[in-house]
């Protein structure tokens, strides 16, 4: 499967906005916008350019969302098309599909410190949705399932880091996470006021209707 390979420090200087493409390392004097907090190619403090169309702006909009959750252009425009079909609100409906990704599951849940991540411990079958092995990150989480560990990968070093530190973080209310066993559960389907995202679903769904 594609996926993008270059420097995401530039993705999220392009942007002018830390996206934590690199989980906790984000946070750090290491973060790229901290430490050169221009748009690629120009040097110094240079300014960022004042002026961008209406399409421009949608476009940035899409493409923030695209690279926080590591989905690529044709699969993107598939999952807007699905939430197109849906009842609601278009851009809350995008939102919320892109949050019941399993390898977004396994990053809210802490299992992972970024999506990127997150997507290799899916791919690599580590994880299990109710019980039964799971290896597709684009998985559609539902209400009720639950998310654990492939019994062999509990005997890891990466599951002994994760159990030490998942008891220091923070998991969004329509999930659950049983700690001491590492089991998580969506309690319910997220709503658009249950997510913080750092990009307008409005931009998005304009974009693709013109």
């Amino acid at each position: 499967m594609a996926r993008y390979i270059n420097a995401k420090c530039r993705i999220c200087r392009r942007a002018g906005d830390k996206l934590m493409l690199k989980g906790d390392r984000c946070g750090t004097a290491k973060c790229g916008v901290e430490r050169r907090n221009s748009p690629p190619g120009q040097k110094g403090t240079s300014k960022r350019r004042s002026k961008i169309s209406d399409r421009g702006l949608q476009l940035r909009e899409k493409q923030k969302a695209r690279y926080i959750y590591g989905v690529m252009e044709k699969q993107f425009k598939k999952i807007f098309r699905e939430a197109e079909r849906q009842t609601g609100i278009t851009g809350d409906t995008l939102i919320t599909l892109l949050e019941r990704r399993l390898d977004n599951i396994v990053f809210r849940l802490g299992f992972a410190e970024s999506r990127a991540q997150a997507r290799q411990i899916v791919r690599h079958g580590h994880i299990k949705v109710n019980n039964r092995i799971t290896d597709v990150p684009s998985y559609l989480v539902k209400s009720g399932d639950s998310v654990t560990w492939r019994e062999g990968s509990t005997k890891t070093e990466y599951y002994k880091v994760v159990a030490e530190s998942l008891g220091d973080k923070l998991v969004p209310a329509w999930l659950s996470i049983d700690v001491k066993n590492l089991i998580g559960k969506v309690i319910n389907l997220p709503k658009r006021e249950d997510i913080e995202v750092k990009f307008s679903g409005k931009d998005i769904v304009e974009y693709y209707s013109r």
